[in-house]
């Protein structure tokens, strides 16, 4: 029955970058931060990057708000290969709210169905999001 919890709509933005997302072909790393609207509930788009690493894409985070960030990563693999998973990121920073890390957690399994990202990740500091933790992270998906 929580799975069927939902706290917050997704703005048609959202949908729409997230279907781009999934299908795009540049080969770059790219990221949608994403913000919940509590006066509206709803999720929301809060900023684009493209080519940005992941420590570079950490100075642009706040330090105390929540967030979600959508991230194509290039992933280059020790054999040669490469790959561009999109991960959903949820960051939930120690002393934010408690009113808006639970509707940030409470909105997080809407958001996975709607966006069908696959690789889904917690943070509880912006600072732990690293080139090195998302590598990490990814390697339980393989």
């Amino acid at each position: 029955m929580s799975s069927e919890m939902k706290i917050c709509e997704l703005d048609q933005s959202v949908k729409d970058i997230a279907k781009k997302f999934r299908f795009r072909k540049e080969k770059n790393n790219a990221a949608v931060v994403l913000k919940i609207d509590a006066a509206k509930l709803l999720i929301v788009i809060d900023e684009e990057y493209e080519d940005m690493t992941p420590d570079e894409l950490q100075e642009e985070l706040p330090g105390h708000q929540p967030r979600f960030v959508l991230y194509s990563y290039v992933l280059k693999h020790d054999d040669g290969r490469v790959s561009y998973p999109l991960c959903l990121i949820r960051i939930i920073p120690q002393g934010c709210k408690p009113e808006m890390a639970m509707m940030y957690s409470g909105s997080a399994n809407l958001l996975v169905k709607e966006t069908q990202v696959t690789k889904v990740m917690e943070l509880r500091d912006k600072e732990d999001f690293t080139e090195e933790w998302l590598k990490e992270k990814l390697a339980f998906f393989r």
